[in-house]
């Protein structure tokens, strides 16, 4: 063998070793290519993910203050509600007073009647001042048979 035929084998021994690690770099890169796309996925499904959730906590929230606001609307309805019964029971007091003294003063007249069977029963009271006349009747009734 001689000193050409070393130098063949040294240079395709050199272009076999490029080759080799051009394939490797190219496998590499392809590799390394892959990772980097799967990574972008990863990171979009992970915003989408986080979105999602921020978007439910908010849902949630809106939905508990408005469970909150309805809360505080119903209790200032029955805080007003009571106090304007309240305010109703002390008009009512005061027009029954009234009522009473106009009546003391000017007089009045209050009955009440019961029908049974074939007779009503009549109570008047009859008030003028400080004077008072009761009547009670029974009236009988005519029953057509």
């Amino acid at each position: 063998m001689g000193p050409g035929i070393k130098t063949t084998t040294t240079g395709a021994m050199f272009i076999q070793a490029w080759w080799r690690g051009t394939l490797v770099r190219r496998t590499l890169l392809h590799a390394s290519l892959r990772a980097w796309i799967i990574q972008r996925w990863w990171k979009q499904m992970l915003v989408k993910l986080m979105e999602k959730k921020k978007r439910l906590s908010l849902q949630f929230y809106a939905q508990q203050e408005w469970a909150v606001v309805k809360l505080q609307s119903w209790v200032r309805m029955w805080r007003l509600r009571l106090r304007y019964c309240r305010l109703l029971h002390a008009v009512r007091i005061i027009q029954i007073y009234w009522r009473w003294h106009i009546c003391q003063t000017r007089g009045f007249i209050q009955g009440r009647y019961n029908l049974k069977e074939s007779q009503l029963n009549l109570q008047l009271e009859i008030s003028l001042g400080l004077q008072a006349c009761k009547v009670q009747q029974c009236i009988p009734l005519p029953v057509n048979e």
